[in-house]
């Protein structure tokens, strides 16, 4: 096998185990929400690999404030602190189009996964956002918790076409 195809076949291998991961403390997501998650999910093609990662909510009812930590336990758990953590969060920046779009083709670049946080309810508890290198704003509205995987799929689907030059995102 030449030099070039040994490269190329490498380079591939490394690109496949790159992933976006969407780390969500979600209930059980209703049939819908799955089609439309996996309707876009399904389009991208590697280093844009698309992952649900469903974390159970606290169960226990109270203080808010506890229930984040608890769920926090469990976000935490589920991070790896070689990957890119963006924690999605009301007070982060808000990205327009483009640039998400540039952000995370740098992001894949780096030849890291990137590990998305969305919290419960109530949000991310500190310790969470504290490990993220960003913290990401997609509205300053709420929106469904089961709804924000659809939103931040089509957002990473509409990044991709950018940067193929497709014309999905006109």
């Amino acid at each position: 096998m030449g030099t070039r195809r040994r490269h190329a076949r490498i380079e591939r291998l490394i690109v496949s185990f790159m992933a976006i991961r969407l780390l969500t403390i979600t209930h059980k997501a209703k049939p819908w929400i799955h089609q439309g998650f996996n309707e876009y999910a399904q389009r991208l093609s590697a280093p844009y690999n698309l992952e649900l990662i469903e974390i159970p909510p606290c169960k226990a009812k109270g203080d808010a404030k506890v229930m984040m930590e608890q769920e926090s336990h469990k976000l935490l758990a589920a991070m790896r602190s070689d990957h890119i953590i963006v924690a999605l969060d009301r007070t982060g920046k808000a990205f327009s189009t483009e640039e998400f779009a540039q952000k995370l083709a740098a992001w894949l670049s780096r030849g890291q996964t990137i590990d998305l946080l969305v919290g419960g309810a109530d949000g991310l508890h500190a310790s969470c956002i504290k490990q993220a290198e960003v913290k990401w704003s997609l509205s300053p509205l709420t929106f469904p918790h089961q709804l924000v995987r659809i939103l931040i799929a089509e957002q990473i689907y509409r990044a991709y076409t950018l940067t193929k030059n497709h014309p999905y995102h006109r």
